[in-house]
């Protein structure tokens, strides 16, 4: 088989067992890689309505499809598991090095179920594995525990990770790789943590034939002429500044949230206020250099060094576009430095941005609102714009000491404990929503609030761009529909492929199936990419359905998509029909109205999915 190592590794924690397992081709070429085969995999191996933290609940470290394969922007792998939050289906991606990392080491994907009798790590090298003692590692941040790996097992490795935030399983938790880099969504740390599991760890020198490796070349070089002479051209250079390089406009434009959503761009957020979280202006300050995740042609990161007050940070992680947003206007925070230190601090504790910053903002509401008090918030004053505080309550959050412990389970959970604050939650899927508007791009309201991982921007549909396009357009529901079917197709398989989400503008279009028909041999028309797609959906949402979750389940906050609307700002006026989207997204993808069920028809043309018509449609 070309273009896949074309092993599995299965681990059992509790026996201690390690199984290596063919990776069938036919599953392969249906399934891709990333999310797609978690899904496959979790749907066939993990019994249905299993508890996140029980011993049967398995989590997957799931190579992208081209991860190695000499494909441009195709470092990504994927986490998958079942949430703690919602339990439902969860994935949450990653860059950095892992992915193509694990391959060299020697699988495609490893998945782990059980509970270790004390913390353990799992090492990998050249395609043996076996499970090591962590107590070492144990109560270590990201950073500590990726420097006393290598200072025990040699500088050249990589690791996906838990920090504190994992072990104490922490709703808000992520997989850490790379020192910064998150697969940060809906728990996928906490899952972890729950095993016992403090590091998957790799190493090797394994390689695997492409199906024609002169064709990835040639289309390595129409990626970077498409870079510097393509009609993406301007995005693609704004973009090599960072994600965070349109945080300005945005803000302003109200794709980025303003007090807790509640805000409208100018309105509630001055220009000094944006400036300062503004990635050209920390860049002055802060720069040290440039990275790159693994193949990348673009290289957004960089590295900050802060010495100012008594902040003194090395060798830290660029807030990215979501994190300023969350930590900056989300609150009316206009300081770079409060922004970067709860950044460094969620990325050494090992915790979501997104979700710490969304619980911070709701806690900030409440307080200015008197939903909870100053005790409540155990002495913090946090009022809006208070950096200091806004530092405060994150640490706390991300050592789960006092209030801490209650808010690093995200915003859902404090409003239950604390029996009020639910009018001020802004949710998809009890996920708090990241940085980009449905009011501002309403096709996201149907991704948020039906994608089978909620609460995504990164998932299907016209994507966070769409905000973007002409008010003909991006609020014409019935006429932008195919769009959002055809779209969420293209996102599964970026996602599936290991693409980076730049690549839908960084990269020819044909480039993305092309480079997986010249790694595998799959020989895939443009029907069957598009169908591999809605085939990575519907396993994904069969995960859903098999827990009892439907489309009457899913659930987004009314402010998020204008109920009621905001009376000024960019904004004002705007109510999305989320409903009517959902509507004439599940009639073309063949799914009943009302349940948002694939029909049996649906599934046996898109093929692959015996499993889940068997489950839906028993013989009688």
């Amino acid at each position: 088989m070309f273009g896949y190592i074309g092993k599995l590794l299965f681990v059992d924690l509790t026996t201690g067992a390690i199984e290596v397992r063919p990776l069938d081709e036919a599953i392969a070429k249906n399934f891709v890689g990333g999310p797609s085969l978690g899904a496959k995999i979790l749907y066939d191996e993990m019994p249905a309505h299993t508890d996140p933290f029980a011993p049967e609940s398995m989590l997957g470290f799931v190579c992208g499809a081209c991860n190695n394969t000499g494909a441009l922007m195709s470092a990504r792998y994927t986490v998958v598991s079942k949430s703690p939050v919602n339990n439902g289906w969860n994935d949450a991606n990653s860059g950095g090095t892992f992915g193509p990392s694990l391959r060299k080491a020697g699988f495609d994907g490893v998945f782990v179920k059980g509970i270790a009798k004390s913390p353990v790590y799992l090492f990998i090298e050249d395609g043996k594995a076996e499970l090591r003692d962590a107590s070492f590692l144990w109560g270590k941040t990201t950073v500590e525990t990726e420097n006393l790996l290598k200072e025990k097992l040699g500088a050249y490795l990589s690791a996906a990770l838990i920090a504190p935030a994992g072990e104490r399983k922490a709703f808000t938790a992520a997989v850490m790789n790379d020192n910064h880099r998150a697969a940060g969504r809906g728990g996928t740390g906490a899952v972890m943590g729950s095993k016992l599991l403090k590091a998957v760890v790799v190493r090797g020198t394994q390689s695997f034939e492409v199906a024609d490796k002169a064709a990835i070349l040639e289309i390595n070089k129409s990626v970077l002429d498409w870079r510097k002479n393509g009609p993406t051209k301007p995005i693609i250079e704004a973009f090599a500044l960072g994600t965070a390089s349109g945080y300005e406009a945005n803000v302003l434009s109200g794709d980025c949230s303003v007090k807790n959503w509640m805000g409208a761009g100018v309105v509630d957020a001055n220009d000094e206020m944006i400036k300062g979280v503004a990635t050209l202006e920390m860049d002055k300050k802060y720069y040290r250099k440039r990275y790159a995740c693994h193949s990348c042609s673009l290289a957004c990161g960089a590295i900050y060094d802060v010495k100012e007050g008594n902040v003194d940070l090395k060798d830290v992680g660029r807030p990215e576009y979501e994190t300023c947003g969350v930590f900056g206007s989300q609150m009316l925070n206009g300081d770079g430095v409060a922004v970067t230190t709860c950044n460094w601090l969620c990325n050494e504790y090992g915790m979501d941005t997104i979700s710490v910053g969304g619980t911070v903002a709701w806690a900030m509401e409440c307080y200015e609102k008197g939903i909870l008090s100053k005790e409540d918030l155990d002495g913090i004053e946090l009022n809006w714009g208070n950096a200091e505080a806004i530092v405060a309550l994150t640490e706390k959050i991300c050592k789960g000491e006092g209030v801490g412990a209650i808010l690093q389970n995200g915003s859902v959970f404090a409003a239950r404990h604390f029996g009020r604050g639910e009018e001020a939650l802004v949710v998809a899927g009890g996920i708090e929503i990241p940085e980009h508007d449905p009011r501002f791009g309403p096709s996201l309201a149907r991704t948020y609030k039906y994608d089978p991982t909620p609460g995504r921007h990164v998932k299907g549909g016209l994507g966070a761009g769409v905000g973007n396009a002409p008010p003909e357009y991006k609020f014409n529901i019935d006429g932008f529909a195919q769009d959002d079917v055809n779209g969420t197709a293209a996102a599964e398989l970026r996602n599936a492929c290991g693409y980076c989400e730049f690549t839908g503008f960084a990269m020819p279009p044909a480039a993305a199936k092309g480079y997986m028909n010249a790694a595998t041999g799959f020989g895939y028309t443009d029907e069957e990419f598009l169908q591999a797609g809605k085939r990575s959906f519907f396993m994904r949402q069969a995960f859903n359905i098999r827990e009892g979750i439907t489309r009457k389940d899913a659930y987004i906050s009314d402010r998020i998509i204008g109920i009621p609307p905001l009376t000024e700002g960019p904004l004002a006026g705007v109510t999305v029909d989320v409903e009517r989207m959902a509507d004439n997204f599940f009639r073309l993808m063949g799914c009943d109205l009302e349940t948002g069920i694939p029909m049996k028809q649906t599934l046996e043309e898109i093929g692959g999915m015996e499993s889940v018509i068997a489950d839906l449609y028993p013989e009688k």
